[in-house]
């Protein structure tokens, strides 16, 4: 029999028993169907995360007390038992790194209401900063300057604030000079932020940058600082974090063999950790997909002995006109592949167009990658035929005699 014929005859089967259909190739449509819009918003999560969300520089470093990103109980518990980064630390990397390209630090993160005449906006992140996190984050301004020596010099009262402030505040009004009242403490300003726009929905444009020395002298000395480090290029990276490193434990009095009590991370290390993250729940994803690609095989294999016992008679039609045991085998192979594939292609579609809509109507990004979609049909095509070959070989050894008989 020609391979198109066989593909015929599979699609009129599958039309002329539509609900039958549809419950066979259920299964094989929900698993390809998950596995497709999983991988879409696995990739387009890994995109906006290594985009937006840790858009530090390929050769930037953080200093902190403990890892930005705790994932258990005891990472928790570590980090809180850890002396803090004292702003001492700052002054002695900043003043003894020699392959730094530059070195900054920030303080604070606090949330905080911004007023300015008689409108605010809440929820405003304020942080403390150095000059020098102008060069390290690239922050670009739309008006007036960033902090200055001479600001972090006497604690000035000043602040660049973020677009959301600009536009909910000051509208039409140039800011530059006015004063704004955050969390009751006043401050003139400078500066004002480009638009960086949303992550996951949550603005990146709702923020107050202060010296740090006025943030330190308005809300205590105590806090732990964050240092920030810029490599002369992505290829000194490695280079300046080993440095940092040294000098930490140096300031610290860690001994050789002494863990780091310390946390230094990069651009690198947070994709690693959210890459373990997405690789997990991918994992699972997939196991539970394949009981139902299992399932879905399983169906379509009983679907194919049942279509044997209905086409007994003309199997044995067949066979004494010729066809062969391969020829028998192969047409039955086809059918049941030609089923999971249609099946498959739902799931394709089905797949693509969830992720499409979940990202138009939540933030959710979403990317489609066609090695999915060629994954998700291949594996489809190769449940049919796995699960096709039972049946087909027990409709190759019928005796054409006994299959003639059979009503």
């Amino acid at each position: 029999m020609a391979f198109g014929e066989a593909i015929r005859i599979a699609l009129s089967s599958l039309w002329a028993h539509k609900l039958r259909s549809v419950l066979t190739l259920l299964g094989v449509v929900i698993a390809v169907t998950s596995v497709i819009a999983v991988v879409s918003f696995i990739n387009g999560a890994n995109r906006y995360v290594a985009e937006k969300v840790f858009n530090l520089g390929a050769d930037v470093l953080i200093v902190r007390r403990g890892s930005a990103v705790i994932t258990n109980i005891d990472q928790l518990l570590e980090m809180q038992r850890r002396k803090v980064i004292e702003w001492e630390d700052y002054e002695g990397i900043r003043d003894a790194c020699r392959v730094c390209a530059a070195v900054g630090a920030t303080v604070g993160g606090r949330r905080a209401e911004v007023r300015y005449a008689a409108n605010s906006l809440v929820d405003s992140s304020l942080r403390g900063v150095t000059p020098s996190m102008h060069r390290i984050n690239d922050i670009e301004l739309s008006m007036g300057r960033f902090v200055t020596e001479a600001d972090i010099g006497r604690a000035a009262p000043v602040a660049v604030i973020g677009w959301d402030i600009f536009d909910n505040l000051f509208g039409a009004t140039d800011p530059i000079g006015k004063e704004i009242r955050v969390a009751g403490a006043t401050y003139e300003i400078v500066g004002v932020g480009k638009k960086l726009g949303s992550t996951l929905g949550q603005s990146r444009d709702n923020y107050v940058l202060i010296p740090a020395s006025a943030y330190r002298k308005r809300y205590g000395m105590r806090e732990s600082v964050t240092i920030w480090g810029k490599a002369d290029g992505m290829a000194m990276l490695d280079r300046t974090e080993d440095e940092v490193r040294q000098l930490m434990r140096g300031r610290r009095k860690l001994g050789y063999f002494d863990k780091d009590d310390f946390s230094i991370e990069t651009h690198d290390s947070f994709l690693a950790i959210w890459s373990s993250i997405s690789s997990g729940f991918f994992l699972v994803v997939v196991g539970v997909a394949s009981i139902s690609l299992v399932v879905g095989g399983i169906v379509i294999m009983n679907i194919m002995l049942v279509s044997v016992t209905e086409r007994t008679s003309e199997i044995g039609l067949r066979k004494s006109l010729g066809a062969r045991r391969s020829d028998i085998l192969t047409q039955f192979l086809i059918e049941s592949a030609t089923m999971a594939a249609v099946g498959g292609m739902i799931g394709i579609l089905a797949g693509t167009g969830l992720a499409a809509i979940v990202s138009w109507v939540t933030p959710i990004p979403s990317a489609v990658e066609w090695w999915s979609v060629f994954a998700g049909f291949f594996i489809a095509t190769s449940v049919g035929l796995f699960f096709g070959i039972y049946p087909a070989s027990r409709a190759a050894r019928l005796d054409p005699v006994v299959a003639l008989r059979a009503e």
